[in-house]
């Protein structure tokens, strides 16, 4: 008698596989950006690796964002594309555009976020955000092929947001001390 066999690992496809959130450009949103990237990817049954890649690239993004512009806000995004590869889009609001990094000085204690999302990532780049009016770090990462059809288009155009738009102004924050580490973490 034969054993049934294992079917391949395989990504759940929701109907559109793409989700969208706006956080405040505050530390603590690090964290609540890498739980929401986990919690849409395991929902889509994306590969622990892919996911945990996935986690680290926008921890490294949002960070970005929190400690090196004046935006206030900030949208992510994480879409499955129509040819595979896992996309995930970081949107600021700052209005000066972003240029490609330099590197760290060896002695520096930060500055690295950039390369770990280069040394990670399929693809990447910055541009001009048409969500924010501001900048947009994009980068992919390969999914293992899928079973069955190709998926659909999954633009990554998500419903409007119910949030204000990010030209409003931002809702009052309450002061938190810093902490002392690294950020988000």
């Amino acid at each position: 008698m034969s054993q049934p066999r294992r079917a391949p690992e395989a990504v759940h496809l929701p109907a559109q596989p793409s989700v969208r959130w706006e956080l405040p450009a505050e530390r603590t949103s690090v964290r609540e950006a890498r739980r929401a990237v986990a919690h849409h990817l395991d929902s889509w049954s994306v590969p622990a690796s892919v996911r945990d890649d996935a986690v680290l690239l926008v921890s490294e993004l949002v960070t970005n964002v929190v400690l090196h512009t004046d935006s206030s806000r900030l949208l992510c995004e994480v879409a499955l594309s129509a040819d595979g590869p896992l996309v995930i889009e970081v949107h600021d609001d700052h209005r000066a555009r972003l240029g490609a990094p330099g590197a760290p000085a060896a002695s520096a204690e930060n500055g690295r976020g950039l390369l770990i999302v280069r040394e990670l990532a399929e693809t990447w780049g910055v541009g001009p955000s048409h969500l924010t009016g501001g900048n947009v770090v994009r980068a992919t990462l390969p999914l293992p092929p899928r079973p069955g059809p190709p998926l659909g288009t999954a633009p990554l155009s998500a419903p409007p947001l119910s949030a204000p738009p990010l030209s409003a102004p931002p809702p009052e924050r309450r002061h938190q001390p810093a902490r002392v580490g690294r950020a988000g973490r």
